[in-house]
């Protein structure tokens, strides 16, 4: 045994974009929450299965800030390309592998989660200067893909600045919100532009006209100039022509109850 601590002190500790794959499969779970709930509290990758899916999915959970969330989108270093086509986002894309990897889960996985109840969306950012903001909204759903996966979402609070919605300014709320926006891609323009949103700003996004808020964006460092405002952008916090550095979308049911003091 003593030896075996010792090797086990010589080993290499874990790397931060390693992680780690919790196999939990003699129970079923419809998210991360339940998963949370039933004991488990480490970060990492697990097998949910939603109501409505048709077969298990692999998530990353994120047990921080009262645990149970669901991750469905993460941007950290650029790796992953963002400027994908309709169906790429239909079944989801990226690193699903390590703990920093960037990722989609999947309208349709999105869709299959936010129609089991009411589910809160919490937004984590970071700029290159280190600094953190969060942006938390209530009743977040996504509708399937006959309805083009409409977004719904209720409320606001958080330090980012409501750029979801764009309540930040009503004169501009009527072409900048994305409450009620259908989903777009290069392939499939359901926005209400007369061009194409997804196209000129080279992501998929619940795009109005076109937005204050598209966390799919092109992966620059901080400041950029480009033809349109296509970077990583939420706008109540550093403008259009900022583009961030880190991004996580997580969900998990609003009545969930946690251990947060």
């Amino acid at each position: 045994m003593i030896q075996h601590l010792l090797d086990l002190s010589q080993q290499p500790p874990l790397l931060q974009n390693e992680s780690i794959f919790f196999d939990i499969e003699d129970k079923q779970y419809a998210d991360c929450a339940q998963i949370f709930t039933n004991g488990s509290t480490k970060s990492g990758f697990y097998m949910i299965k939603p109501e409505k899916s048709p077969a298990k999915i692999k998530v990353y959970c994120d047990m921080r800030d009262g645990g149970g969330w669901t991750v469905f989108q993460r941007r950290s270093d650029g790796n992953e390309s963002f400027d994908r086509d309709w169906n790429d986002y239909k079944t989801g894309f990226g690193d699903m592998k390590s703990a920093n990897g960037e990722f989609w889960l999947g309208n349709d996985n999105l869709h299959y989660l936010t129609s089991q109840g009411d589910y809160s969306l919490r937004i984590d950012l970071e700029d290159f200067e280190g600094s953190h903001r969060f942006a938390l909204y209530r009743k977040f759903q996504v509708d399937s893909e006959q309805y083009h996966y409409q977004l719904m979402f209720n409320g606001y609070r958080g330090n980012a600045g409501d750029s979801l919605s764009g309540s930040y300014n009503p004169e501009v709320q009527g072409w900048a919100s994305h409450q009620g926006m259908k989903f777009s891609t290069k392939d499939r323009d359901n926005d209400r532009y007369e061009r194409n949103c997804a196209l000129e700003d080279m992501s998929g996004w619940w795009f109005n006209r076109c937005h204050s808020a598209n966390l799919n964006g092109l992966y620059y460092k901080g400041p950029y100039s480009a033809v349109t405002d296509n970077g990583i952008v939420w706008y109540t916090w550093h403008g259009w022509w900022y583009s961030l550095k880190t991004v996580e979308m997580k969900i998990r049911p609003s009545v969930f109850e946690t251990n947060e003091v």
